[in-house]
């Protein structure tokens, strides 16, 4: 419980947590950065780790001179990047291993077959928009190597989708974390960050589970 609480703490009070870091761990502080983007993305056990907000919070804490955008925002990148490509490829690992399990209804070769087909047709967009949403940035690339989307497909668009997620969010803390209001709200922008992406997706949820229900993920007849 006392862990649960302090990630929440941290999650919505980012900004003095790092600011404090900075004060007293310096230089530190990139590679604290650096390790909490990759696990995010990178571990599908740990999708609760701040992302949006974490971007937006150090694009801000560098347009005050506190890091250096020109170190932080290539550091980020190469976390994200990297983060993908390991839950990438530790799905492609255990997939095959996962969908031998014929007699499932959930993990079989039909549904393993439609999960790649999906990847193979949509995966790009998907790669590209879950990086947008909490959540599903962490499951999406795990998701994408259990279906064996083709890996360099996926490096592809997982390479867009960083450029966009980090480059995107980071310059626009950049350039407006240092006006009165955003400083002022800055905890309401932190959980707007969070809820709006998060309610999204509840949404396209429930959309998807009021549409007539298909057989899709069970085995064939």
């Amino acid at each position: 419980m006392e862990l649960a609480a302090f990630l929440i703490d941290f999650i919505l009070h980012v900004d003095r947590y790092l600011e404090s870091f900075v004060q007293n761990y310096g230089a530190w502080v990139y590679a604290l950065l650096f390790l909490i983007i990759f696990v995010e993305t990178g571990l599908v056990v740990m999708p609760f780790l701040p992302g949006d907000s974490l971007l937006f919070v150090v694009g801000a804490m560098a347009g005050a001179g506190l890091l250096s955008y020109s170190v932080v925002v290539p550091l980020l990148l190469m976390a994200a990047i990297l983060g993908d490509q390991c839950n990438y490829s530790i799905g492609r690992y255990f997939g095959p291993k996962v969908f031998r399990w014929e007699k499932s209804r959930l993990f079989n070769k039909a549904a393993f077959d439609r999960a790649h087909e999906f990847y193979e047709t949509y995966g790009g967009i998907t790669i590209v928009l879950a990086r947008f949403m909490p959540f599903l940035r962490t499951f999406v690339p795990f998701v994408a190597g259990v279906a064996d989307m083709g890996r360099a497909k996926f490096s592809l668009y997982n390479i867009l989708g960083a450029l966009i997620w980090v480059l995107g969010i980071c310059t626009a803390g950049y350039f407006l974390g240092s006006l009165p209001w955003v400083k002022s709200n800055l905890e309401k922008i932190i959980w707007g960050l969070i809820l709006i992406p998060g309610l999204i997706v509840i949404y396209g949820a429930w959309k998807a589970s009021r549409r007539p229900k298909v057989e899709f993920l069970s085995a064939p007849k």
